[in-house]
C-alpha cells in the first residue's frame, strides 16, 4: 500500500467517525477515561514498565499501588496520566500553535515524580541508545534543533496531512532525544496532541510487538519513513 493510499484509508475512517458525532457528554467521559488508562499502560509498557493494564487502571482510578512492583513504575503511570490530561486539554484548546514550552511541560508532568531535577529540562550531556548504532546530537545542539523542530511544525501544520505531521513530530523528537529520559513517551504525547487537535483518533503502540525493537531512525519501518519523507 502506498503512502497516499494509506492516508486515503485514514481519511475514510475519520469521516465515518465524524458522521457519528456529536457524542453525549457521558460517552466522551467514558472514552477519555478508557484512552487515558490504555495510553498510559501501552506507552509505559513499551519502555519496560512492569504494570499490567489492570494494575494501571487500579492505580489511576483508585490510587492503589501493587505490592512487589517498583515504585518507579507507579510514578511513571501517574506521571504519564497527568501528562496525558495536559495533552488532551491542549489539543482541545483551539487551533494549535506549537511551542517548546508545551513539549517541556509534557515531559515535566510525566517525569517530575521520577527525577525532578531533570524533568522539563533539556539534557546537559550525551546520551546513547542501547541496541542501535544511532547517536543522538550533542547536548549543545539540542536547543537549536528543538527550536528548528517547533518552527517547522508551525510552518507545516496547515499544509501537511495531520498523520504525516504527527509522524514527523514523533520521529524528529526521538531523533533529537532532547531529554535525559522519557523521550519516547514525550514523543508519543506530542504525536497524539496533533492527532486529537485535528479531530483524529489517538494512537498507541502495541507493546508485545515492539519489545526489543531498535531505537532511533532504525526503529521506523521503511513505509513509515517514506511517508514522512515524501511529504516534507
Amino acid at each position: 500500500m502506498s503512502g497516499n493510499d494509506l492516508l486515503d484509508r485514514i481519511d475514510a475512517y475519520a469521516q465515518a467517525i465524524r458522521e457519528r458525532r456529536p457524542l453525549t457528554p457521558d460517552e466522551v467521559k467514558e472514552l477519555d477515561a478508557y484512552f487515558r488508562i490504555d495510553m498510559t499502560y501501552t506507552s509505559n509498557a513499551l519502555e519496560g514498565n512492569s504494570l499490567t493494564l489492570s494494575e494501571t487502571k487500579v492505580l489511576l482510578e483508585d490510587g492503589i499501588t501493587v505490592g512487589g512492583k517498583p515504585i518507579r513504575d507507579c510514578y511513571e503511570a501517574t506521571g504519564h496520566a497527568r501528562a496525558y490530561d495536559y495533552m488532551l486539554e491542549t489539543a482541545r484548546g483551539g487551533p494549535l500553535q506549537f511551542r517548546e514550552e508545551d513539549i517541556l511541560r509534557l515531559h515535566a508532568l510525566f517525569y517530575g515524580g521520577i527525577d525532578p531535577e531533570h524533568a522539563g529540562h533539556y539534557r546537559e550531556g550525551q546520551v546513547f541508545i542501547t541496541g542501535t548504532e544511532y547517536v543522538p546530537p550533542t547536548a549543545e545542539e539540542v536547543p537549536g534543533q528543538m527550536a528548528e523542530l517547533v518552527e517547522k511544525l508551525n510552518q507545516k501544520k496547515d499544509t501537511l496531512h495531520p498523520v504525516v505531521l504527527a509522524a514527523y513530530a514523533h520521529r524528529r523528537l526521538v531523533d533529537i532525544h532532547p531529554f535525559q529520559d522519557g523521550n519516547g513517551r514525550t514523543a508519543r504525547l506530542l504525536m497524539n496532541l496533533i492527532l486529537v487537535n485535528k479531530g483524529l483518533h489517538p494512537t498507541r503502540p502495541a507493546p508485545r510487538l515492539y519489545h526489543g525493537a531498535p531505537a532511533g531512525p532504525a526503529a521506523y519501518p521503511a513505509q513509515r519513513r517514506c511517508l514522512c519523507q515524501a511529504h516534507l
